[in-house]
């Protein structure tokens, strides 16, 4: 990142974060009420109205604020300016204070004495404590982004705040009208420190109404969250779903509190509520690829539904016994019963509702070889690419349960092959495929989902089936290109037969018959010494000129075939040939080449070089060229640079397109491009192997 804030998506801008001391000043404050809040519990009495009023210790509450204000101190962290860890901070604070007003009533509040500052004690506690819920309310509607959701729903949130507020503002000034049950209390005890006075006679109703308005403001802002994960996508919806995981335990541990009453039950309980999913939210922001989510999910649902199975299996055999035996089970009996019945079933449980669940919300990826060899076993019968494509697209949708898949892969052609399966949702991601660091099409998959979310496990069984397709339409993209080739090969091959034989069938075969006749019609001439010798002289004049034309022909022939040049002076001797014919100055600096290319190769050398040289003469308006050919590591890397006009505005022609497809049949690449100091640079890298 490039600068100092860390970036979490969604976060406010810098100039709403706190000062730094209080980064660490919040934190400190809540987690330093706890040995306070434990001291004052250790000093409450046996009885009276303080014991009476507040039901039990307050340190449990605190610690709730200990356990919040660490954690927002590790988001305060992570990013000082994300304001769901403020908000986090306040919360802590709010429970530590909660708790300690708890601890400070139960153990300073008796029928003769209180405390200093018990009135204020009693009122935060009985009333100011009544704002939890709106806190609560603005954590799970500004996360994870720190802020309100946008458009209407943010006036929602808004909306749900000012509720909030207000129906606490009712508790503040609503009379206690004995809802307390306590009477007795020492002078200086206030129970109504802010109530209104002319409000006496309401107070319940009031109360109640209040409460009705929290809870209906609560409910909206949990629709508000419901709306969020609605719209979130990528990084967002894997937060989101922390929270999603977290309510998912507190159900699951509710349920077992139901059903098995463990000590303490009610304070495990409100810990787990309370703190739970503020450090399910803590980890989402902080580090949300911790683990994969939906592995997590997919397991905790599990986990849940083995739980509830074994509940259920438990609770049928003990009726069933009991009907059988009537009441002789005994308490050992009893737990040797459900002893059994969690060992024989919950490991069939749980692999057949993990299978089923994880099948259900991630697809067929927990089955990673099965996929990978139904791919494979499917393109090996395929015929074509596009057949191979369906598969790949198929195999895709089957793994990680997508309901749309696309795959796009380029062909020589210029046209893609497109494979589709499902119906295309409003929102994609295009994830790119390559193939040896070469990028060959595109998958696109669905944005949304909780399926099209993928872990590293998932992104490597993705890569897995993706390469493996793109092999696999690859292999028969080079299938293609090698029948396109031999195709031409034999094209080629054909036409240039074709091309000598009419020229020997055209212009050597006729020219050859003619001088037979000639020298035959001498022949018969000087024997039958008819013809003057002037005239025999200027037939086998005529001969000979002719006899001079089809040598001309046969050299053009073979020059056609393989230059003569490379024979008679080696290939930089015909190079330098070629230099003197264009009337070019040349600098040549080569390697030794004598012998070490193969005949394939030299011919294409010189080819290159010829037209590049001529491409000089013919338009650069320059007459010295720069020629180097040198082999290093098996290659071949040939340049001829010249300082002349160079490419601006000049069209590709018939001589730079034989250049780059002389290097193509060779396996080699060559390039035509402006040199560095103006003129033009032709390129040419051909690999060189033994003949």
């Amino acid at each position: 990142m490039s600068s100092s804030t860390r970036s979490v998506p969604g976060n406010p801008v810098a100039e709403r974060g706190g000062p730094g001391w209080l980064v660490a000043l919040l934190p400190l404050l809540c987690i330093a009420l706890l040995p306070i809040s434990i001291w004052v519990d250790l000093q409450a009495p046996a009885g009276g109205p303080g014991v009476e009023i507040t039901g039990g210790a307050g340190w449990p509450w605190t610690l709730n604020g200990a356990v919040l204000g660490l954690l927002a101190a590790i988001v305060l962290r992570h990013d000082r300016h994300q304001m769901f860890g403020w908000a986090l901070a306040g919360f802590g604070l709010f429970w530590a204070l909660d708790g300690f007003a708890q601890s400070y009533v139960r153990s300073g509040l008796s029928e003769t004495e209180a405390w200093p500052a018990m009135t204020w004690m009693l009122w935060f506690l009985n009333r100011f404590g009544v704002y939890l819920t709106a806190v609560t309310a603005v954590l799970v509607m500004i996360f994870p982004t720190g802020r309100f959701l946008s458009g209407a729903w943010g006036w929602v949130s808004r909306a749900t705040v000012a509720m909030l507020v207000l129906s606490g503002l009712v508790v503040l000034i609503a009379p206690a009208e004995g809802r307390l049950g306590v009477d007795r209390l020492p002078d200086g005890v206030d129970l109504d420190p802010t109530t209104v006075p002319w409000l006496s006679g309401f107070g319940e109703r009031l109360v109640s109404a209040s409460v009705a308005v929290g809870v209906v403001a609560f409910l909206v802002s949990l629709l508000t969250v419901a709306v969020r994960y609605h719209r979130s996508r990528g990084v967002v919806r894997d937060q989101m779903r922390w929270l999603l995981w977290s309510v998912v335990v507190i159900l699951g541990a509710l349920v077992v509190g139901l059903l098995v009453p463990l000590p303490a039950s009610d304070h495990l309980g409100a810990f787990l509520a309370t703190v739970l999913p503020p450090a399910a939210m803590t980890v989402a922001i902080v580090r949300p690829s911790l683990v994969p989510i939906g592995d997590l999910l997919a397991r905790t649902l599990v986990l849940a539904a083995v739980v509830a199975v074994l509940v259920v299996a438990d609770v049928a055999v003990l009726w069933t016994l009991t009907q059988l035996l009537g009441d002789g089970l005994s308490r050992a009996q009893v737990a040797g019963v459900v002893l059994a019945v969690a060992v024989l079933l919950y490991s069939p449980a749980r692999s057949w509702l993990a299978a089923r669940v994880r099948r259900r919300m991630l697809g067929e990826r927990g089955q990673r070889y099965d996929t990978l060899a139904g791919l494979s076993a499917v393109l090996e019968e395929a015929a074509t690419p596009h057949d191979q494509l369906d598969a790949a697209a198929r195999a895709v949708a089957t793994a990680f349960g997508v309901g749309f898949v696309s795959i796009e892969v380029e062909w020589p052609d210029g046209d893609p092959v497109v494979a589709t399966h499902g119906a295309r949702p409003q929102l994609v991601r295009e994830l790119p495929i390559r193939y040896r660091a070469q990028e060959v099409g595109r998958l696109i998959l669905p944005a949304k989902g909780v399926r099209s979310r993928l872990g590293p496990r998932d992104e490597r069984l993705l890569g897995d089936l993706v390469r493996q397709a793109a092999a696999a339409v690859r292999t028969t993209q080079l299938m293609a290109e090698v029948q396109a080739s031999r195709e031409q090969l034999v094209a080629a091959r054909e036409e240039e037969r074709r091309r000598i034989r009419r020229d020997l069938h055209d212009g050597l075969g006729p020219a050859l018959s003619g001088i037979v006749f000639q020298l035959d019609a001498a022949q018969l001439r000087l024997r039958a010494d008819a013809a003057p010798s002037g005239e025999i002289a200027d037939q086998l004049g005529t001969v000979s000129a002719q006899m001079q034309e089809v040598v001309a022909d046969v050299r053009r022939l073979v020059h056609g075939l393989r230059p003569p040049a490379l024979d008679d002076r080696g290939l930089l001797g015909a190079i330098r040939q070629l230099g003197e014919g264009l009337e070019l100055t040349l600098d040549l600096a080569a390697d030794d080449l004598a012998g070490r290319l193969p005949a394939a190769v030299e011919v294409a050398v010189y080819r290159i070089i010829a037209e590049a040289l001529t491409n000089v003469a013919r338009h650069a308006g320059t007459t010295r060229a720069e020629v180097s050919a040198v082999i290093t590591d098996g290659v071949l890397r040939l340049t001829v640079v010249d300082r002349g006009r160079g490419l601006a505005g000049a069209a590709a022609g018939v001589g730079m397109s034989s250049i780059r497809e002389r290097a193509d049949e060779l396996g080699g690449v060559a390039t035509v491009r402006s040199g560095v100091d103006g003129g033009t640079e032709v390129e040419a890298r051909i690999p060189v192997r033994s003949e």
